[in-house]
């Protein structure tokens, strides 16, 4: 999820989008504990969007 895509959110749905994710990122993590992912890449790429979704977040709060 881009940048900008996440700017055009409403924060109840960065609020959702972001417990998603986070529960998307562990089911990823235990499957890859468990047996190789075939896109090792795809962690990286989830944790990333967890990340934007939470500062996104963070900066409406100081507003």
């Amino acid at each position: 999820m881009k940048q900008s895509e996440i700017k055009q959110l409403s924060t109840a749905e960065l609020q959702e989008k972001l417990s998603e994710t986070k529960k998307s990122y562990s089911d990823l993590k235990m499957a890859h504990a468990i047996s190789p992912l075939d896109n090792p890449i795809q962690l990286r790429t989830v944790r990333r969007t967890v990340a934007r979704l939470a500062t996104e977040l963070t900066k409406r709060d100081g507003q």
